[in-house]
């Protein structure tokens, strides 16, 4: 399958966001379908803002949207699904955090708990 043929592609970096050197970064070189969803708070986030970020890049993308997430922007993409979030063509779940274990950062505020609940379109989880 061509990368013209997955647009658009939403990239969803975890805490910290994704350096020059990190596989979500390399995906996007040459790759205008693909896209970064920005958020305002790398380091301390809040899980209402990451989800209203994500809400409208969705909405600009449409619903053959592709979701890349990974880290904690796994939880991310299951709570905006919990929500009934706009329709998606798909999710790519790549490493997920474990928001409940004591070893998730205190600074990220409304991620626990993790959402266990089958997500509303096709996904895939690498772990």
């Amino acid at each position: 399958m061509l990368a013209a043929d997955l647009s658009p592609v939403l990239l969803l970096p975890g805490l910290f966001d994704s350096g020059p050197e990190h596989w979500q970064t390399l995906w996007m070189r040459g790759r205008p379908g693909f896209r970064r969803v920005e958020q305002s708070d790398w380091e301390r986030p809040r899980l209402e803002d990451w989800m209203a970020s994500l809400d409208a890049a969705v909405a600009a993308a449409g619903p053959r949207a592709l979701l890349v997430a990974h880290s904690a922007a796994c939880a991310l993409v299951a709570r905006w699904a919990e929500r009934g979030a706009r329709p998606a063509r798909g999710a790519l779940l790549v490493a997920p955090s474990d928001t409940d274990a004591p070893s998730f950062p205190a600074g990220p505020a409304g991620f626990q708990p993790m959402p266990l609940a089958r997500l509303p379109f096709p996904s895939t989880v690498v772990a």
